[in-house]
């Protein structure tokens, strides 16, 4: 089933906001040289669709913003997100290690 425009609408809000929680938590936890991937790597739909359809999993969290402001949105994805995207990156890093 198709996304609604409402949840379009929603996933747009949610997609800036993902965007900005990846960034903070990114500059409090990742070197310099690793920020572009990460980024790239937490905000992707491929990432997303790992949890759900990537515009509905944007829409909830834009729903979050729009209901109960910007912390709630922000614990929201911390707790249905970034577990995914801590264990998925832990993955990789040691991929790279095991080949580098």
């Amino acid at each position: 089933m198709k996304p609604t425009d409402r949840e379009k609408d929603d996933a747009w809000i949610g997609d800036a906001i993902l965007a900005l929680f990846a960034r903070r938590y990114i500059l409090a936890h990742a070197p310099t040289a690793d920020r572009v991937k990460m980024f790239t790597h937490m905000t992707c739909n491929q990432f997303l669709s790992g949890i759900g359809e990537p515009t509905r999993v944007e829409a909830a969290i834009g729903r979050v913003y729009i209901e109960e402001g910007l912390e709630a949105a922000f614990a929201h994805i911390e707790a249905n997100l970034l577990p995914l995207f801590q264990k998925q990156w832990t993955r990789a890093a040691n991929l790279r290690r095991t080949k580098g």
